[in-house]
């Protein structure tokens, strides 16, 4: 079993955050959103893992790299994006035969991976939403089985929305289908979609089946994101490393605090993640994700989403600051 992560997406609606640093890297939970997925599938068995990556590829290497030494990591540049379907399709020669497990790199869900991997048939990762709308939406017929799947229809059918985790186990059978599309042209909202290579293997006979996840956090946008980061921490509880100095700091949990952190005079709490070696004085801090290498004096944030390698000072603001920036809120 191998796992494919396809994380080249430009993550626009993260911008200015994601001009320096890809989605799959911005800090959530205490964690990265790469991180979570990576774990998930760790602790289930899975170590042989390919990454599809493009924009700012290098930041995902050196992070894999350094992080996850043990596993065996293969990376596969996607230069022109096309889509999930065209990015899959560049992994074939390393998958093989094999089947293979594939989870989008901003899909986080909580959810049994092992019960998953022990389904007789491929399997897809389903959730309820209220409009599935902007989704993948899965059609399940009265024998338990997924009867058709389509890319964000205008009048679905169905409210089980593809949350972006996919094990295949015919992965002959979808690199055919990705290549027929490709040729063929099939295509849904200007890309080769996964979605439409597994509707070509649904009708050709495969079996699919859906297995309910029992939670999806949304990572694309920075309100959305923010409210995961939330829900995560009240859920799990946050995680202060040892390598900190705190002088005269109150901290309301839950917290989530990476090493090498110098707060004093502060409030920090509830509901923040901060990278490490950040430093914040005199400021209060609470429902917000902080980067790494950030610096904040005398500002009060709330619903704030702060890049790394940025120094912010001043008065109380709502933010949405990319990386390297460098703001005075002080000055008249």
């Amino acid at each position: 079993m191998k796992a494919i992560i396809p994380v080249a997406g430009a993550g626009t609606k993260l911008r200015p955050h994601t001009y320096t640093q890809p989605k799959a890297l911005i800090p959530l939970a205490g964690k990265t959103i790469l991180s979570i997925i990576v774990d998930q599938l760790r602790d289930a068995g899975i170590n042989e893992f390919i990454f599809i990556v493009g924009y700012l590829g290098d930041k995902i290497k050196d992070y894999v790299g350094e992080k996850y030494p043990e596993l065996k990591a293969h990376f596969v540049q996607q230069g022109d994006r096309h889509g999930i379907g065209h990015a899959i399709q560049l992994t074939r020669e390393i998958v093989g035969d094999d089947e293979v497990f594939i989870v989008l790199g901003d899909t986080i869900c909580e959810y049994d991976v092992k019960a998953m991997l022990d389904m007789p048939h491929s399997t897809l990762g389903v959730k309820k939403v209220d409009d599935p709308r902007n989704f993948g939406v899965a059609e399940i017929g009265d024998d338990g089985f997924i009867g058709k799947v389509v890319e964000k229809p205008q009048i679905p059918k169905s409210n089980m929305a593809l949350v972006g985790i996919y094990r295949i186990k015919e992965t002959g059978f979808l690199f055919t289908c990705i290549e027929n599309n490709i040729r063929n042209r099939v295509m849904s909202y200007g890309e080769f979609s996964i979605t439409d290579a597994i509707e070509c293997m649904i009708g050709q006979g495969a079996k699919f089946q859906p297995f309910k996840v029992q939670n999806w956090f949304d990572c694309g946008r920075k309100e959305t994101l923010l409210e995961s980061n939330a829900t995560l921490m009240k859920k799990f509880g946050g995680v202060i490393a040892a390598d900190h100095h705190f002088e005269n700091t109150i901290i309301v949990q839950p917290v989530s605090i990476a090493p090498g952190c110098d707060i004093k005079n502060s409030i920090i709490g509830p509901n923040v993640t901060i990278g490490e070696k950040t430093t914040i004085s005199y400021s209060i801090v609470k429902d917000s994700i902080i980067g790494s290498f950030a610096n904040l004096h005398d500002i009060v944030l709330t619903h704030s989403l702060i890049g790394s390698d940025t120094e912010v000072k001043g008065e109380s603001r709502s933010l949405n600051i990319g990386d390297n920036t460098e703001i005075d809120l002080g000055e008249s």
